[in-house]
């Protein structure tokens, strides 16, 4: 008998009494692990799920992650929901030994959720007129150069607007809509969320990836961005004797741009879409077989195809082969990386930046660190309402790393209330009057996470400096 049987099976009785209780019955109930999920299962809070059935009000979008635990998933989409919220979906066991490193309702956490939401009312935090007004001038924009990139000759002016028209897609239509932020009706979400394969990329390995991303930002292990361009470059700042340095990367800073530059061709030429598989996610854990998923393969599949010819194959279609139109292809491509890749590079990674929000629970400070705190303390916000309308309102970052399935739309009107609080409790707040400020800290960060300098100083990786 292993030496801790009967200390578990005590453990196991009380959860299934407790359960009892609850009006369910011991033949539906189950003792399980993280491990043995069924694809169409889901873990919150240590309890299983069935979702297979589950008519979602936020739609089909809750079966990408069947197979997983999705506490720090459901949390942050549904911030006022209460035990009764979940008491809708089929309870089919529990996991008896689950933990987490995060906590919840936290005085932090209980202000901000109260403050935020007298501005914005509850149900009200979709997408305004002000939102789609913005979503529909980028995407009208996006189509009419579209149709001039396959119906008259191209150019390097052509192709770089292009780009730039690429990228305010993904920004300002893809980006809320694949939160669930853009409409309380999932089928406009659905819709406006396949913005992300009419540019290169696929909304399911996006959702795969980016929401695994907000619900562990800069997470030593779970969050799949922290390691994405590795081995090319470091943004975690490893110990000066980590195996993941080399040399070459004590000079990232100054090739950082040309890998960023390299974003859309790994986008487009990505055979993840294949399978659906999205890397990053996977390496983390993140399970990604559920039926979902393999049905939606066949989608991805066609919508890459489509967008392959459309953007590549079409010019040498209505032009003939020219090594004239590869630069214009390649000047296309670079032009929407560098306009996404270096917005989204700058929200993580700057100068006292918490690269390591669960480093204390791990080496026994506290038990477990607010959600809500770290979704600050590993975020960055620069400028105001402008630099909102262009970037999506990814520049408000804390503000959308808190409310995540909140309008960008709103963030304008929560932030000052957002540093308001975080000053009360003292939460580390990092805002940029203006984008090239932001960018310089960025610069600044990798240079120093590429020589590993500021460990001369103690340990960076803690957060604490």
């Amino acid at each position: 008998m292993p030496p801790d049987a009967d200390r578990l099976r005590h453990r196991h009785t009380k959860v299934l009494e407790d359960r009892l209780n609850d009006g369910a019955t011991e033949s539906v109930l189950r003792i399980s692990t993280l491990k043995t999920l069924g694809d169409t299962e889901i873990v919150i809070d240590g309890a299983i799920y069935e979702i297979a059935n589950f008519d979602h009000p936020g739609g089909e979008s809750i079966q990408l992650f069947g197979g997983n635990d999705c506490t720090c998933q459901y949390k942050m989409i549904h911030p006022y929901h209460t035990a009764k919220h979940l008491e809708k979906m089929t309870r089919v066991g529990t996991v008896p030994d689950y933990s987490s490193e995060y906590k919840w309702d936290t005085p932090f956490e209980r202000e901000i959720k109260r403050e935020i939401f007298k501005i914005v009312r509850r149900g009200r935090e979709f997408g305004t007129y002000g939102y789609f007004f913005r979503a529909f001038f980028y995407i009208g924009l996006f189509f009419t150069l579209q149709y001039f990139w396959v119906t008259i000759p191209t150019s390097y002016s052509l192709a770089i607007i292009y780009g730039i028209s690429q990228a305010f897609i993904g920004l300002n239509v893809q980006h809320d809509a694949n939160h669930g932020a853009a409409s309380k009706k999932p089928w406009v979400n659905n819709l406006l969320g396949l913005g992300a394969d009419f540019i290169g990329g696929s909304k399911w390995l996006w959702m795969e990836q980016h929401w695994t991303h907000h619900s562990y930002t800069n997470h030593h292990e779970n969050d799949p961005d922290a390691y994405g361009a590795e081995p090319l470059l470091l943004w975690n700042d490893y110990e000066p004797d980590h195996p993941k340095r080399s040399p070459m990367h004590r000079f990232q800073a100054f090739y950082y741009i040309f890998v960023l530059a390299g974003y859309w061709l790994s986008s487009v030429f990505n055979t993840q879409v294949l399978d659906l598989q999205q890397s990053g996610a996977k390496a983390v854990g993140i399970k990604m077989d559920s039926p979902y998923v393999v049905k939606s393969r066949k989608y991805a599949i066609g919508l890459r195809i489509l967008y392959i010819y459309t953007n590549i194959i079409a010019p040498f279609v209505t032009q003939g082969f020219s090594l004239n139109i590869v630069a214009h292809i390649l000047t296309m491509g670079v032009s929407s990386s560098l306009t996404l890749a270096v917005l989204f590079a700058l929200s993580h990674n700057f100068e006292h930046v918490d690269r390591d929000p669960t480093y204390e629970t791990r080496h026994g400070g506290e038990d477990s660190v607010c959600w809500f705190k770290a979704q600050v303390e590993t975020s960055s916000t620069y400028g105001g309402f402008i630099s909102g309308c262009l970037s999506g309102g990814l520049n408000f970052q804390i503000e959308h790393h808190l409310f995540p399935r909140m309008s960008s739309a709103w963030y304008p009107f929560i932030a000052p209330k957002v540093r308001e609080i975080c000053k009360k409790h003292g939460v580390r707040y990092a805002y940029y009057p203006w984008v090239w400020q932001n960018l310089i800290s960025t610069f600044k960060y990798i240079h120093s996470a590429g020589t590993g300098s500021n460990w001369a100083e103690g340990n960076p990786y803690s957060g604490k400096q």
